[in-house]
C-alpha cells in the first residue's frame, strides 16, 4: 500500500475527476460519505438493469435467477472481505445483523454482555433490549477519548472480562469518534477466555483492508453501502461456520422447513425472507469494481488515498482552531473528529449548512468538550473543502461565543 503523503500529495487537483461519478448536489461541499455513503452512477446503472430485469419476468427472476445471481454477488464480496461465501449472509444494513444474532442466542440470568462506551447508539439499543429480556447484566468498558494509543482500548475492553462474560459487542470502526479498534487482537483474547464476538463493522469494509478469516470473530457485520459504496440496502452478516444452526433471520420464511439438501438451512433461510428489491445486494460487485477502477493502484490506493485525505484534514482543522488532535494518525481509516468547545451541536450542524452550504456532523459527545466535528474523506473530496470548513467554524464558534457572552 502507497504511504499516506505520497498518495495524498498524487491525487489529481480537480475535483470534477472524480466528482462527475457520483450524482451528489455541487452546491454543496458533502464531508459526510460516513453517514449514508453516496453510490457512483455507474453502479446505479447496474441497479437499475438488474430492476428491469425483475419486472420484466418477475416469476424467472425470483423463482429461477435469484439463487444464482445472489450466490454470484456473494462469492465475489466474500472474497473482497476475506470470507467463505457459505458463511456470508446479505441483510439490509449492520443494526439488522446486530438484531439478528442478539435475538437468535438464548441467555442465562447472570451472563454478562461486554460492549464499551463508544458502541454505536442503534446497536447498543438492540443489546439493550435483551439484556432486559432476559436479566442480563451489560458491562461497560470506558474507552478514553481522546486517546493515546490502541492499547489502551485493549486494556479497558480486556479488563472487563470476567467468568459470566458470554458475548462482546464490539466497533471495528467507531461511528462516533472514527476510532479503528484493534479488532483482531481483541477477538483473539476474548475468544482465548471463551467469549463469543460480535463484531459491528459498519464502516469497515472499503475504509480498511478486511480478512474476516483472520479477525476470526464468531459474527461479523458490515455494511456495503458506506466505504464499498454500494445501493443502500445492502450489509452482510458473517458467522462462523459452527455457530449457523443458531442464528435465524429476523423474519421466519419458506426456508424454516424447506426439504432442500443441496443448500444449508442458514442459505435458504437468509436468501429468501419474502418478497423484496434484492438489487442493492446483487450490485455489491460492481461497487468494488468500480470503485476499484478509479486510481491505478486499485483498492489498495483508494483505501490509502482516503485515510491520507482525513489525516490532512484533520490536521488543517486542528490548526485552524488550534486543538489538539484527540487520537494518533494510526487509529484512524477515512473518519476523523475533532473536539470543539461546549456548546449547541445541533446549531452549529445547521448553521453551516445554511450559511455555508457545508454539509458535516456535529456529533453529541458526553465529555468535557460535548461535541465533534467529525469528517469523512472520499476521493470526491478534496483538502480546500476541509480548510473551508475549518474557517467557517471559527466564524461560528466566536459568533457563538459573542452569543452566549451578550446573553
Amino acid at each position: 500500500m502507497l504511504r499516506p503523503k505520497a498518495v495524498l500529495e498524487a491525487l489529481p487537483v480537480s475535483e470534477s475527476q472524480f466528482l462527475q461519478h457520483w450524482s451528489l448536489d455541487r452546491s454543496i461541499t458533502f464531508l459526510n460519505h460516513g453517514s449514508f455513503g453516496a453510490c457512483p452512477l455507474a453502479v446505479l446503472a447496474v441497479q437499475q438493469q438488474f430492476r428491469a430485469r425483475m419486472e420484466q419476468q418477475p416469476l424467472q427472476f425470483f423463482g429461477r435467477d435469484l439463487e444464482v445471481l445472489l450466490d454470484e454477488a456473494r462469492v465475489e464480496l466474500a472474497v473482497f472481505v476475506g470470507a467463505d461465501a457459505d458463511d456470508l449472509a446479505f441483510v439490509p444494513n449492520a443494526t439488522t445483523a446486530i438484531n439478528t444474532v442478539l435475538r437468535s442466542l438464548v441467555f442465562a440470568p447472570g451472563d454478562e454482555l461486554l460492549t464499551t462506551n463508544q458502541e454505536y447508539n442503534a446497536c447498543r439499543n438492540a443489546l439493550n433490549y435483551v439484556a432486559e429480556r432476559y436479566g442480563l447484566k451489560i458491562v461497560v468498558a470506558d474507552i478514553p477519548f481522546p486517546i493515546e494509543s490502541p492499547q489502551q482500548v485493549m486494556d479497558a475492553i480486556v479488563g472487563c472480562i470476567s467468568a459470566r462474560t458470554r458475548l462482546a459487542l464490539l466497533d471495528h470502526v467507531v461511528s462516533q469518534t472514527g476510532l479503528v479498534f484493534p479488532i483482531a487482537e481483541l477477538v483473539q483474547v476474548l475468544t482465548q477466555q471463551g467469549v463469543e464476538t460480535l463484531v459491528d463493522g459498519a464502516h469497515a469494509p472499503g475504509m480498511v483492508p478486511l480478512n474476516l478469516r483472520a479477525i476470526g470473530a464468531t459474527y461479523y457485520t458490515g455494511n456495503c453501502h458506506k466505504w464499498l459504496c454500494a445501493p443502500k440496502g445492502a450489509a452482510f452478516l458473517v458467522v462462523q461456520r459452527d455457530r449457523q444452526s443458531v442464528i435465524r433471520p429476523l423474519t421466519i420464511s419458506h426456508g424454516a422447513n424447506a426439504t432442500r439438501t443441496d443448500r444449508s438451512r442458514f442459505r435458504l433461510e437468509f436468501d429468501w425472507m419474502g418478497t423484496d428489491d434484492p438489487t442493492a445486494y446483487l450490485s455489491v460487485p460492481a461497487a468494488i469494481r468500480v470503485m476499484g477502477s478509479l486510481l491505478s493502484g486499485g483498492w489498495d490506493e483508494v483505501m490509502a488515498a482516503n485515510h491520507a485525505l482525513a489525516i490532512a484534514a484533520r490536521r488543517r482543522l486542528c490548526e485552524t482552531l488550534a486543538i489538539a488532535p484527540p487520537c494518533p494518525d494510526e487509529m484512524l481509516g477515512s473518519l476523523a473528529v475533532v473536539p470543539l468547545p461546549e456548546g449547541n451541536p445541533q446549531w452549529l450542524q445547521d448553521a453551516l449548512l445554511e450559511h455555508y452550504q457545508i454539509e458535516v456532523p456535529i456529533v453529541p459527545y458526553p465529555t468535557a468538550c460535548s461535541r465533534l466535528v467529525r469528517v469523512s474523506a472520499q476521493l470526491y473530496n478534496q483538502l480546500e473543502q476541509y480548510e473551508s470548513l475549518a474557517s467557517a467554524i471559527a466564524v461560528l464558534l466566536r459568533e457563538e461565543l459573542n452569543q452566549t457572552t451578550n446573553k
